[in-house]
């Protein structure tokens, strides 16, 4: 994993260090999830995708390993009334308690190593509902092998370009 001492220190210079969601999170969201979604942020840090969705009409949880990133992303959402619970934790040993419509990994993964990488996204794609989504943005190079994982027949792709995957669950039976 990246060194969590650096972003704790970026978190605490400056608030929405990372800056907004990612133009193809915001479409993807207003394109195809419906309102009331319950979603996962994994790897949320400040929480620019947890907040945007939030205020998109959605229930978040976020998690992240910065206790300074959920310290802030906790603090707007009091003060603003947003339906976000961010919780502390490292991927690599988090487990979701529950079921989501969507899961968000937003330049995550690719601070892993693969074993680890891969193991986060097998546990957070067990987390999705039958017509849920999996929203992934990392880099180019992971993909393929993401993808893979996506391959059992259970999945639609519904978009893959330029370092995204976005993938949404068949309904069973």
């Amino acid at each position: 994993m990246a060194n969590p001492n650096k972003y704790e220190a970026i978190y605490k210079a400056q608030k929405h260090a990372l800056g907004a969601p990612f133009p193809e999170i915001v479409k993807l969201f207003a394109e195809n999830i419906p309102s009331g979604s319950r979603v996962l942020d994994l790897g949320c840090g400040q929480g620019r995708d947890a907040l945007f969705i939030a205020r998109a009409g959605h229930s978040v949880v976020a998690v992240d390993l910065s206790s300074s990133g959920i310290a802030q992303l906790n603090a707007e959402a009091s003060q603003t009334g947003l339906p976000i619970e961010g919780i502390v934790a490292d991927l690599v040993t988090y487990e979701p308690d529950s079921m989501f419509d969507v899961v968000v990994i937003d330049r995550t993964l690719h601070m892993l190593r693969s074993p680890e990488r891969m193991a986060v996204l097998e546990r957070a794609t067990g987390a999705v509902e039958p017509s849920g989504f999996v929203v992934i943005a990392d880099e180019r190079k992971n993909l393929p092998a993401m993808r893979a994982l996506f391959d059992d027949g259970g999945w639609v792709e519904r978009f893959a370009k330029k370092g995204f995957l976005f993938m949404q669950r068949k309904m069973r039976g």
